[in-house]
């Protein structure tokens, strides 16, 4: 796959910007005073004990504020810090400012915060590595009839695993992000991943799928902190991205829809076919299954036999009949469903049920649930209350209070549910 203007470049460069301070450059004595009236214990009461003597603390640092301010946080703890910027895409689209967190804008943001901290910077080619292991996964998933998150994927393969291969050469023993979401070291469990401080911020879901290889030695330095004190740090520091706006968009998307990426990139992947109620009745024709979300009600083109007839909603995408599977509200509810790929934060399969909390997507408000593993890497998760639009590809998190314990994939309900 290519994105949809340019080829990204398939060179390994590894290019560090001036490792020179700038003669602005902010002491670690001036950090720790600017953030003691704004951060309660300052940032040795963020990273507590996981920083030890001779740390070296790689940041991966996107130009965003969340990933500056944590690059200062590991500063005034006293860490050794340089600054990571991944370039998931080429030279070319960088010019042209596309891929959003590593722009040429991106990335200029991020030297001058490093500059203003007085550590390295560093920009690691990861383009290829991206384009088979996230945008591959994504577009493949539309194909089957999914709705992936490509962040989950990305966290998982891109941004923990292989930075963390990276910088190991660059002589680094742990690695820091600006996620939302905090890790705590446990005696008797090890690392345990936790919701952020700040709710409507929390990134734990998308975490889920990193292990404890990784947890031990990622920081999370804003994970403690709510998204207003962030901005304050920032703008106290004299940060020129403390009120730059967060994404809110796919990386490789840019600004426009992944729609159009889809149609583009899947050309001859798909193709259209009729949309059928749960009767078996064709009700319109969609323009192919990648187009459409479970849970999705606008733009369905659907002939309107009764003007006071309920709304109707994608219940299934059924990619083996190449047909949109439409239906009420009620349909959407289901009390359970099947995960596949599941893995669990303490690494050992649960031999009884689990109780917990499950969130279905990103944003999703949890639910008290019970979690059954039916194998190494599938379970059964049964909810207290019917829950509506149950997406197959998207994930699905169970909770303890805060705390990760498990997740996986939501799988496709069985067939004979809609024959």
């Amino acid at each position: 796959w290519r994105p949809p203007w340019r080829r990204a470049t398939n060179s390994a460069s590894c290019r560090r910007s001036p490792a020179v301070p700038s003669a602005g450059a902010i002491q670690q004595e001036q950090l720790v005073q600017e953030l003691g009236g704004l951060v309660p214990g300052g940032a040795a009461a963020l990273l507590g004990p996981r920083l030890r003597p001779g740390s070296v603390v790689a940041v991966a640092m996107s130009g965003g504020v969340d990933s500056s301010v944590a690059a200062a946080l590991v500063v005034a703890a006293g860490a050794e810090a340089l600054g990571v910027t991944m370039r998931l895409w080429g030279t070319e689209e960088m010019e042209q400012g596309e891929g959003g967190c590593c722009s040429i804008d991106a990335v200029e943001d991020a030297r001058r915060v490093c500059n203003l901290l007085g550590i390295p910077h560093y920009v690691l080619n990861m383009a290829e590595h991206f384009r088979v292991s996230v945008v591959g996964d994504f577009l493949s998933r539309y194909v089957a009839g999914l709705t992936p998150n490509p962040c989950i994927r990305c966290n998982e393969k891109v941004k923990f695993a292989e930075l963390w291969r990276r910088v190991r050469a660059l002589g680094a023993t742990h690695i820091a992000s600006g996620h939302y979401a905090q890790i705590r070291d446990n005696p008797d469990a090890g690392c345990t991943l936790h919701r952020g401080v700040d709710q409507r911020k929390d990134q734990s879901y998308t975490l889920y799928r990193n292990g404890g290889a990784i947890l031990s030695r990622l920081l999370l330095p804003v994970g403690g902190l709510q998204k207003s004190q962030v901005r304050s740090v920032a703008a106290a520091l004299g940060m020129a991205v403390a009120s730059k706006p967060d994404s809110q968009e796919l990386c490789f998307v840019g600004g426009g829809d992944h729609r159009a990426v889809l149609e583009k990139e899947l050309e001859g992947a798909f193709r259209p076919g009729p949309i059928k109620d749960l009767s078996g009745q064709e009700v319109g024709r969609h323009r192919g299954l990648p187009f459409y979300t479970v849970g999705q009600r606008q733009g369905l083109g659907l002939a309107v036999r009764n003007p006071t007839s309920e709304p109707h909603y994608v219940v299934r995408l059924d990619s083996r009949r190449n047909t949109l599977v439409v239906g009420t509200w009620q349909a959407l509810l289901g009390s359970e469903c099947q995960v596949t790929e599941a893995v669990y934060l303490d690494e050992t399969v649960p031999e009884a049920p689990q109780q917990g909390l499950a969130q279905l997507r990103a944003h999703g408000q949890p639910v008290a649930a019970s979690w059954s593993a039916l194998g190494a890497a599938t379970a059964s998760v049964r909810f207290s209350v019917p829950q509506p639009g149950i997406a197959p590809g998207q994930s699905l998190v169970l909770y303890d209070g805060d705390r990760v314990i498990a997740g996986g994939e939501i799988a496709p309900p069985a067939e004979s549910e809609f024959a």
